[in-house]
């Protein structure tokens, strides 16, 4: 009798989980799975960006200041001919 319902529990367990495997790679949630995922990756990738644009910033400012370029205030001022 207890084997009996230890199996008939195994098997109800195991449907249930595989029902919900099921029911997990139902195509609208893969989707919504690979959105989140690509969301989540390009606020890393614009958090990396936004770092590396102010690092190098700093840095520029810090070797116009050493070097005695321009200003160090105008930094988006360049001049630079264009050959004619």
């Amino acid at each position: 009798m207890i084997r009996r319902l230890f199996y008939i529990s195994l098997g109800a367990f195991g449907a249930v989980w595989t029902m919900r495997k099921l029911q997990s790679l139902h195509p609208n949630h893969v989707a919504r799975r690979a959105v989140r995922s690509a969301s989540g990756i390009l606020d890393q990738v614009r958090g990396f960006a936004a770092d590396a644009l102010e690092g190098a910033a700093h840095r520029e400012t810090e070797l116009r200041s050493r070097f005695g370029l321009d200003s160090v205030e105008n930094t988006h001022n360049y001049h630079v001919k264009d050959g004619r």
